[in-house]
């Protein structure tokens, strides 16, 4: 699909507003040398010598949103902890704006990737869950900003962020509002309802099982759709691209990755692109090549990274 002159504006853009709920989180990368191997155990020994801390989690969908032009809203629940500062200095200088809650138990999410000779050597993650009393309040702040935002973002890493996930979904729904879901786990009926789910194939596979044939990828679809009443289902393919699943039926768009190098937020970027030009006016099926385009653009760069108006329009 050969993509036309830019569908909207800069102006245009900065007009929609996108609220993000879900799991935000700290992306640290420690980077250094490997010289040698630890006389202690076979494993390299890395002297490091740069840091750098990134917005990871929904923090990064909505950091995506607001690179590509629109507003983003923040809903989230983080620790009253280091990790939390860093994320909040972050956030800061990025343009969006947050609505933590805070919850002194909690210990805010951190993956913490150790990178020597340009390849990832270890990943370590710093994670519990958040408490329900937070997690209620989080609910009734999500209430009181659902009115200055047309389109709702939800996005699920499984950290326990989303409890509440069903009756805010029904709220936005009742107030006519778009509800995108990156989903995860096996249970999909959680996200019963909602106008669009942004599975990959490895978590669509998880939910309703392997297909030998795309009639038989559409047939499964279809029926999940049916059973939780959900709109449309963007099955997002890696190098073999994406397919929109709705009741006009399925249409494919192919990859337009030119080099991958990192696929490390991809569907970050594309579902926040998606919200981001569903909030402007477009459709979901009008937004879908475009999403499409930056998660091509965004494989070509390195972590966790975003797209510009610019690139995406270029």
């Amino acid at each position: 699909m050969t993509l036309q002159k830019p569908p909207l504006s800069q102006a245009q853009l900065a007009q929609a507003k996108v609220l993000v709920v879900g799991d935000v989180m700290l992306d640290r990368y420690w980077y250094g040398a490997v010289d040698r191997i630890s006389p202690e155990a076979p494993v390299p020994v890395v002297r490091i010598n740069r840091e750098e801390n990134r917005l990871g989690g929904c923090a990064n969908v909505a950091f995506n949103a607001v690179s590509v032009g629109a507003q983003a809203s923040l809903l989230s629940v983080v620790g009253d902890d280091e990790a939390s500062h860093l994320l909040q200095d972050l956030i800061a200088k990025s343009g969006i704006t947050p609505y933590f809650g805070r919850d002194d138990q909690l210990k805010t999410t951190v993956k913490l990737r150790v990178i020597g000779r340009q390849q990832q050597l270890l990943r370590v993650d710093f994670e519990n869950t958040p408490q329900n009393e937070v997690l209620s309040s989080q609910t009734q702040q999500f209430m009181q900003l659902l009115p200055d935002h047309p389109v709702v973002l939800f996005s699920d890493y499984g950290k326990g962020g989303l409890a509440h996930i069903t009756d805010m979904i029904a709220a936005a729904r009742k107030a006519n509002k778009v509800v995108l879901i990156d989903p995860k786990g096996s249970d999909f009926s959680r996200y019963a309802g909602a106008s669009c789910i942004t599975p990959n194939r490895a978590e669509l596979q998880q939910v309703v099982g392997a297909w030998t044939s795309e009639e038989e990828l559409k047939s499964k679809v279809n029926h999940l759709r049916k059973e939780l009443r959900i709109d449309a289902v963007l099955l997002t393919r890696s190098e073999e691209g994406m397919t929109l699943f709705d009741d006009q039926g399925a249409t494919h768009i192919a990859a337009q990755a030119r080099e991958v190098f990192d696929v490390t937020g991809a569907g970050d970027t594309v579902i926040a692109t998606l919200a981001a030009l569903v909030a402007a006016g477009m459709s979901l099926r009008e937004a879908m090549p475009w999403a499409n385009r930056a998660g091509g653009i965004v494989v070509g760069k390195f972590g966790t990274a975003t797209v510009s108006y610019e690139e995406l329009f270029a």
